[in-house]
């Protein structure tokens, strides 16, 4: 299945998209898409229904294809292509940090430049719901826990993550800065996580092109991983990391304006669109 939120900000319905790409609404079944019903059980119950019992959707905004997100974890440096860009030496583990939930954005939504930004910077990543909880799970396992995937643009501000000291997150978690969806990719859909193809343009100029087959750690190794060292909960959301083709990458380096536009894809998770728009315009 691949599921969705639509509507308004804070006023978003449940849905599933149909076979021909239509949108059906979910809310007479659910009253939305939370943790609960990333479950096994609760899933199976929603591959059940008959699309064509449900009314149709008129197109509206996408928002984040689920709600109730308690943390997200993303790994850095997790493709061999883009370490070797930045200038930076394979990771001998997973490098985990953290981004605010409340960077969360819809998946067209804009994305906001930060207070005195110059160097905000794209990343197209593969997205990882968890559907049950996962406390150091072994690899052989972990899969298991994994509701879905979807697309996740990592936005990253290059100057606060590497030049004001500390860890990460501060140029990770800006509002925003984390655009996820259009849909939720139920597990049974995606054959194999590890040959998924992506890509991400600026202004219509194509700046990433990769696959997830180049990542250093794979996705059931980064769910054990991290899964040993915090428990993830039902609706977590893991970011896998970025192929090569981010500004910082590029020499000189090229970084976001306002005006300019994003639009990303990974196979058979569907295409973002974002505008960037200055602080302040939302």
């Amino acid at each position: 299945m691949k599921l969705v939120r639509v509507g308004n900000p804070g006023a978003e319905r449940p849905g599933l998209v149909d076979r021909d790409g239509r949108v059906r609404d979910l809310s007479g079944v659910i009253g939305d898409i939370g943790p609960q019903e990333l479950s096994p059980a609760a899933l199976k119950k929603l591959a059940a229904l008959d699309p064509a019992s449900l009314p149709l959707v008129d197109s509206q905004r996408h928002g984040v294809p689920w709600t109730g997100i308690g943390k997200i974890i993303a790994i850095g440096l997790n493709y061999a292509d883009h370490a070797a860009e930045a200038g930076m030496a394979l990771p001998a583990e997973p490098i985990v940090f953290l981004k605010a939930t409340t960077s969360l954005n819809g998946p067209d939504d804009p994305v906001m430049l930060p207070f005195g930004s110059e160097k905000s910077d794209w990343e197209v990543e593969l997205g990882v719901v968890i559907g049950t909880t996962a406390r150091n799970v072994s690899r052989e396992s972990a899969l298991d826990h994994v509701a879905g995937y979807c697309v996740v643009n990592d936005v990253s501000e290059r100057e606060f993550q590497l030049e004001r000291g500390g860890t990460w997150d501060k140029g990770k978690g800006c509002d925003t800065f984390c655009p996820v969806g259009p849909w939720l990719v139920t597990r049974d859909e995606v054959a194999d996580p590890q040959k998924l193809a992506m890509w991400l343009d600026v202004n219509g100029e194509r700046l990433q092109k990769g696959s997830t087959a180049t990542m250093v750690f794979d996705v059931a190794t980064v769910v054990s991983y991290v899964s040993r060292y915090m428990t993830l909960m039902p609706g977590d959301l893991i970011a896998t990391g970025t192929p090569p083709g981010v500004g910082m990458g590029f020499k000189p380096p090229r970084y976001l304006n306002a005006g300019d536009t994003m639009r990303l894809h990974i196979e058979g998770l569907g295409v973002q669109t974002q505008l960037v728009v200055p602080y302040g315009d939302r």
